[in-house]
């Protein structure tokens, strides 16, 4: 395989558990597919250096995966294991059925890529979401999917993809409140002694925690919806959402509303998460390039809308 060649299939395709994997749509068998989609970062160093007028081909096989990392362990096992919080559609949701609960959404979908590109199983381990990276750190699973914004504090102790879901328009990130109360809310000040909620462990925590009042009462709520819960009921003032999930909740819900307020931080997609001094990035460029999230996104929105489940 020529320099080009191969420099241009590690572009698409770069799974990085302390190697650097290569891949292209292999159609021997699922051992096969294995070996071949995966070289050293060494390998792929060599090839740069012989590549000029060189037809030397790059030789990955499965001995180029050391077997004590942690690809190489996902690899022996045939699966990846995948942590995720179910309620947050379109991104990751549950659809119970005849057949019983199905996780299903576009983070569920991109998971499922992952594993179909490295030929293993993907196992789904449902759980609260600040419980993602403690399943990290312990080792319980092998990546966390599940609507992570990038943050430097998350970035200090996980290891955290390319961004995916980048939007062409930055909405960025706000506040629900009760519609009736909407327009007393305009600046971060007339948040002054409310009761604010926000998922715990999440981006909209920091916000809050960081921008807003010191004098206000936080409160962490495990899932989306008991936030809401709160705020419809008037044990909250107010709920922080990315401004996407705000307008989703609110087609559910027509007696909340959007604050004028907006938090100062640049939305730009999301991450997903792995151990500290891992990484995962070529099969999000794949995935950014061919457009697939946002196929994904269209599905998992009609799917939700079918079954009546409250959009994020």
């Amino acid at each position: 395989m020529k320099k080009h060649v191969f420099v241009a299939m590690a572009a698409m395709i770069s799974m990085a558990w302390m190697t650097g994997c290569s891949g292209g749509e292999s159609k021997e068998t699922a051992a096969d597919t294995k070996a071949e989609s995966f070289g050293t970062a060494a390998a792929a160093e060599e090839t740069e250096k012989a590549g000029d007028g060189s037809e030397a081909e790059a030789t990955v096989s499965a001995v180029d995966v050391d077997p004590e990392s942690r690809l190489g362990k996902i690899l022996a096992s045939g699966k990846i294991t995948m942590g995720t919080a179910p309620d947050f559609a379109p991104m990751e949701f549950k659809n119970v059925g005849a057949k019983g609960v199905e996780y299903v959404g576009s983070d569920i979908e991109l998971g499922k890529y992952i594993a179909e590109k490295l030929g293993v199983e993907l196992e789904i381990k449902a759980m609260e979401f600040s419980a993602i990276q403690q399943g990290l750190a312990s080792g319980t699973i092998d990546m966390g999917i599940s609507g992570f914004a990038y943050t430097e504090e998350r970035a200090e102790t996980l290891g955290l993809s390319d961004r995916y879901n980048i939007q062409s328009e930055d909405k960025g990130h706000t506040l629900l409140v009760l519609k009736e109360d909407a327009a007393s809310y305009k600046t971060a000040e007339d948040f002054s002694g409310k009761k604010v909620v926000a998922q715990n462990a999440s981006l909209q925590q920091s916000l809050v925690t960081e921008q807003l009042p010191s004098d206000i009462q936080f409160q962490p709520v495990t899932a989306i919806t008991d936030g809401v819960l709160m705020l419809t009921t008037g044990k909250a003032d107010a709920l922080a959402v990315s401004y996407d999930n705000g307008e989703m909740l609110m087609k559910s819900y027509p007696e909340i509303a959007m604050t004028e307020f907006k938090f100062d931080h640049s939305d730009e997609g999301n991450v997903i998460a792995v151990k500290k001094g891992e990484a995962l990035n070529g099969i999000i460029a794949e995935v950014n390039e061919s457009g697939l999230y946002s196929q994904w996104t269209e599905e998992a929105r009609a799917l939700a809308e079918s079954l009546g489940i409250e959009m994020k």
